[in-house]
């Protein structure tokens, strides 16, 4: 082995991560949910996010770690897992449209 042989290794693991990262699949719907969440909250079918956060910090304290929206039956829905100060694991599921509390489940 020379001593140009781990430099040349390093660069052909760098050009194979670089094209495995190139040319993996980027998921259409990505896109399409972020632009359906956008319209939604620009014609007043859900609040913000933030908003629904800040009314929660009352009754439903802890740091959020995961959000998802999502349609039920033409309904709106923001799927909230919270972490509480006492270690307990709290999922939500929120009307985006009025920011109430449908289900709470620890």
């Amino acid at each position: 082995m020379n001593a140009r042989e781990p430099l040349r290794i390093q660069r052909l693991a760098a050009a194979i991560l670089w094209v495995a990262v190139a040319c993996s699949p980027v998921r259409a719907d990505d896109h399409d949910d972020h632009e359906r969440a956008r319209h939604a909250v620009q014609t007043g079918q859900i609040r913000p996010l933030s908003e629904v956060l800040d009314g929660l910090k009352k009754s439903h304290p802890g740091q959020v770690l995961e959000v998802e929206l999502e349609q039920d039956d033409g309904q709106w829905l923001y799927e909230i897992k919270l972490l509480q100060a006492d270690g307990r694991l709290i999922k939500l599921k929120v009307n985006a449209r009025t920011a109430q509390v449908i289900r709470s489940r620890r």
